[in-house]
């Protein structure tokens, strides 16, 4: 899987108009269509520590700033920061009628925090030792806590109005004043009662509002000796260590303090269309499955730039693909122009032609006669344009290619590959279980503007998909013919010299 990491050479087309490798898609198997990460809604499933994995509900991890409270980071080089043990003379206090000298010194057990990578501690910058190993340890405070919580309060309260604004533009109730007519209520005396009842609150908002920020022109001077004494670069932090530290910003390093590790999350993506999840991963931090894993490698066959003759303008170049079926099932590639509509096309047979019409009525019946809050409206899709222009032409084969089902036994053993397929030589150079290499021609352009620029070549390809989700009405497996729109980057023209 080293290839993942490689500059993106062969790029697919996202139902959105973006261009992905296939590492980067996913195949929603309820829509038919490839998604990208723009297409897709983000949900946070569980916080935890890499450390020591510890996972929290999501109250509690805002209570704790998002960072764990038993691991910490070396501020200096960012690694983990472990635990260490050492000892202490400790000299007991001496008794009624014995002298302090000879009461001897017993060791005692303490901790302290210790980078392996580059040897800092804790006990470097004056941090006291902990008598336990999960003691919490001293952390500095930031000098505009009263301000920050002060701002925290003021816009809560703000929140609170904005919400009472909006419900009572919602609802907006007629009062009746007739009930009040017993009491001998007028309606000019409840409005005042409403009116004062009202003052008070609003006086206390603005008592609440934080005394606004004021900014100054007069900036500290620099201190005399900055002109005079050298300059020791192993003794200021650097731009990044500073960072780390957002409230203090340490200008040496003898004041920076050890961090507090930062939660990671474990997140589900769900496609924006459908509503269906496309990924979701185990509840489990120490778990690195996957409980719904609809990556497009798993989906869509693969292709890779095997080689390509050198490119020169006008002049035509064997280009060699490798196609790679992911799938369980036998699957047929046609290659397309660009110009060939993307629409699926279900394969049907003969036989089944007449009930798979009467299931598409029905289906169409059950979902106009849920009532309209159950029923979900169809979201349109704006597609972007693409800016890309292929730059030299593509001579594409007029028959089809089929790579059979994938057979991870059939990796290890050359013995049990016994199709038979008649592929024309001149398309097919190598076959071996489901991958095939493919022998094109390549003719960029004859234009001087685009030797500096690299060559691109596109095509649409279609290959079979057996859709195997599970319906309602238990049917058989759906079976359709896909399209996808493809970009291939192939290097730079080479000089006629």
């Amino acid at each position: 899987m080293a290839y993942l990491s490689q500059p993106d050479y062969v790029r697919y087309m996202c139902n959105c108009g973006s261009l992905k490798p296939i590492s980067k898609i996913y195949f929603c198997r309820h829509c038919l269509k490839i998604r990208c990460g723009y297409c897709v809604c983000q949900e946070v499933d569980l916080y935890y520590c890499p450390n020591c994995m510890e996972n929290l509900p999501s109250s509690e991890v805002r209570l704790k700033k998002n960072k764990c409270s038993n691991c910490f980071n070396c501020p200096n080089c960012f690694q983990m920061l472990s635990t260490r043990a050492g000892h202490v003379p400790l000299k007991p206090t001496a008794k009624e009628g014995e002298d302090s000298k000879d009461v001897k010194a017993v060791p005692k057990k303490v901790y302290y925090l210790s980078c392996s990578f580059c040897r800092w501690s804790s006990r470097d910058v004056g941090i006291s030792d902990q008598t336990m190993a999960s003691g919490r340890w001293p952390e500095q405070e930031n000098p505009h806590t009263r301000r920050i919580n002060a701002l925290i309060d003021y816009h809560k309260i703000l929140t609170s109005i904005e919400k009472r604004q909006r419900e009572r533009k919602k609802f907006q109730p007629k009062r009746s004043f007739t009930q009040f007519e017993p009491f001998g209520l007028t309606s000019a005396m409840i409005h005042k009662c409403i009116v004062q009842s009202r003052k008070p609150q609003i006086q206390l908002q603005l008592s609440d509002q934080p005394t606004p920020s004021i900014a100054s022109e007069d900036v500290e001077e620099l201190p005399p000796e900055i002109f005079t004494e050298p300059i020791d670069i192993m003794k200021i932090s650097t731009l990044e260590q500073r960072l780390q530290h957002p409230d203090m910003q340490p200008e040496y390093v003898n004041e920076l303090r050890p961090q507090r590790r930062q939660f990671l999350v474990k997140r589900s993506q769900r496609c924006r269309v459908c509503e269906h999840n496309l990924s979701k991963p185990d509840i489990c931090p120490q778990s690195t499955k996957f409980k719904i894993q609809l990556a497009a490698f798993y989906h869509i066959p693969e292709v890779k730039i095997v080689t390509c003759e050198p490119l020169y303008p006008g002049k035509p170049s064997e280009l060699f693909l490798k196609f790679c079926n992911p799938t369980r099932h036998p699957t047929q590639i046609t290659l397309f122009p660009l110009d060939v509509s993307m629409a699926p096309i279900p394969i049907v047979d003969a036989t089944e032609k007449g009930e798979v019409k009467k299931d598409d009525v029905q289906i169409n019946e059950s979902l106009n006669s849920l009532p309209s809050a159950v029923r979900q409206g169809i979201i349109i899709e704006e597609v972007k344009p693409i800016k890309i222009v292929p730059n030299a032409d593509l001579v594409l084969p007029h028959s089809s290619l089929i790579l059979p089902a994938r057979d991870d036994a059939a990796e290890y053993d050359d013995t049990a590959d016994t199709h038979n397929f008649q592929d024309d030589p001149k398309l097919v150079v190598w076959r071996k279980g489901n991958k095939a290499i493919v022998r094109l021609n390549v003719t960029p352009f004859e234009n001087n503007e685009i030797k500096e620029e690299s060559v691109i070549v596109g095509f649409v390809m279609q290959h079979g998909y057996v859709n195997t989700i599970t319906a309602l009405e238990h049917k058989a497996p759906q079976k359709l013919d896909l399209k996808v729109k493809l970009y291939l980057t192939l290097g730079k023209l080479c000089s006629t010299t």
